[in-house]
């Protein structure tokens, strides 16, 4: 169900053409594979349930002290709003540039590059959060579902701002003895 990418050859010794030893006859390769989308809603999910879940947090610990009525139970309320776009933005902007996931991405094993391969950069992380998942959510997401049907698993947004969303696996192959 998922899509090779491409393939990138082993580093190490094959790369550099030295010799190998003759007992090793494995040798590995990394594979780039389409997320499945079903991976990618979960990822979703994951994504924008934690900052919800701060606020729940915060608006319940508020909601015991009355935060009609006293400070600190509004200051609560007030902490739990902060917090929650923090996490936001820390999850969404500042992961996804350093490691090109978000907390969802990484508790399902994907990874957001650009379509060339190389990391994500800032400007693209803002260009796919901000613009492109606006304008997937102004088509009432729609946008999310071309990952089901597009041949590179691509979302509108991704196509915004020229990401995929890959998962890796190391795939084993063998040599043939001569």
């Amino acid at each position: 169900m998922t899509a090779r990418i491409e393939h990138s050859p082993a580093a190490g010794a094959a790369a550099a053409g030295e010799a190998r030893p003759v007992a090793r006859t494995t040798e590995a390769r990394i594979e780039r594979l389409r997320a499945p989308f079903s991976l990618r809603c979960g990822a979703l999910l994951i994504d924008y349930t934690l900052p919800v879940a701060v606020v729940a947090l915060f608006t319940l610990f508020a909601r015991r002290f009355d935060a009609n009525t006293t400070w600190f139970g509004l200051g609560l309320l007030t902490l739990g709003y902060v917090l929650g776009v923090a996490f936001a933005v820390l999850n969404l902007f500042v992961l996804t540039v350093f490691t090109g996931r978000t907390v969802g991405k990484w508790v399902t094993d994907l990874r957001i590059e650009r379509r060339d391969g190389a990391p994500l950069s800032y400007g693209r992380a803002v260009l796919r959060h901000l613009v492109g998942y606006a304008l997937t959510l102004a088509t009432l997401g729609v946008g999310f579902l071309l990952a089901a049907f597009n041949s590179e698993g691509r979302a509108l947004h991704d196509l915004v701002a020229g990401t995929v969303v890959v998962r890796r696996r190391s795939v084993a192959r063998t040599r043939r003895p001569r």
